[in-house]
């Protein structure tokens, strides 16, 4: 069985990370780091969409059980949760570290520093939620912590709402992309969030990230590297999963590993949207999952639960 060093490794030794991360600061200069491109100095204070300057905001930090199967082990995942965000659902069941910034400000050494404390904790890898808009922050961390032994696998965990500058840059850094493909068409997306072009600029990105690391690669019953997509199943949205896993079925992979997910509720603003201000029901969720299976999807997640 072929042995997987994480690809940052790769990058460091090959002396590539300069490289990146000039490229990476000069997208905070006027910030281009994410789709909104909100084009203000992040290096200077200035904020944008997403309300960060040019440190990290954390919200949280720690072994993380509750993830998929693959990822947690039987150790964890480490996780990192990013506060504030460049997409902004309006149902999110972290809004307050999404809407409201609820977090503390640190330094991208400190970042690193968190990125080595989970691994001595013995997890499998690091999970940094929400990344989207601090790609340059997150390559500097991976490469300060690189150098001081970090040595497990870097799963970049977002809304799909991603730059393809910013991926590009994340080529050879990062193992394991987890994207979520929350909508399949741009004016559903439009209801629901702060953006107009999630549904074009996600598709872009998913397949990017596929042709990055390829199909998710399991060993030992942990991932290694590759994609894994989660989908958020939603209240009278069966067409939007059903168009999703046909995309990811025709123009990703049919082993695409996938997480459909049952986990909707009317977090956030979403109770004042009576088409989606209500639970998800187990024949919309059963619905989805077997959309999911005519389109060719078997790589399911096992641990996925659907609970009221």
């Amino acid at each position: 069985m072929k042995a997987f060093l994480p690809r940052y490794i790769e990058t460091l030794e090959q002396g590539k990370f300069a490289e990146k991360l000039h490229r990476a600061r000069q997208l905070l200069a006027n910030c281009q780091v994410c789709p909104q491109n909100c084009r203000v100095n992040r290096l200077t204070g200035e904020l944008g969409e997403c309300r960060t300057g040019s440190r990290p905001i954390i919200s949280s930090f720690f072994p993380h059980f509750g993830e998929e199967a693959p990822l947690v082990g039987t150790r964890g995942s480490g996780t990192i949760f990013m506060a504030g965000c460049n997409l902004k659902c309006l149902f999110c069941q972290n809004y307050e570290i999404s809407h409201l910034v609820e977090g503390y400000e640190v330094s991208v050494q400190r970042f690193g520093e968190m990125m080595l404390e989970l691994q001595v904790m013995g997890c499998h890898n690091i999970n940094v939620v929400t990344p989207s808009h601090v790609v340059p922050q997150v390559i500097e961390a991976i490469q300060f912590a690189a150098e001081r032994g970090l040595r497990i696998p870097l799963i970049y965990n977002s809304s799909g709402y991603d730059s393809m500058t910013s991926l590009k840059l994340l080529d050879g850094i990062v193992d394991i992309y987890m994207p979520d493909f929350k909508f399949f068409d741009d004016e559903v997306a439009q209801k629901y969030t702060a953006v107009k072009n999630y549904a074009k600029v996600a598709k872009k990105a998913i397949k990017e990230m596929h042709r990055q690391v390829g199909d998710l690669i399991i060993q030992n019953g942990v991932a290694v590297r590759g994609l894994l997509v989660r989908h958020l199943v939603m209240p009278g949205q069966i067409d939007q999963s059903r168009n999703i896993f046909n995309f990811i079925a025709r123009n990703i992979s049919k082993n695409t590993y996938i997480n459909v997910m049952a986990q909707y509720r009317p977090y956030g603003e979403a109770r004042n949207y009576t088409d989606i201000a209500r639970r998800l029901r187990h024949s919309e969720y059963y619905e989805a999952i077997q959309a999911a299976k005519d389109a060719g999807l078997h790589r399911f997640d096992k641990d996925v639960t659907f609970l009221f």
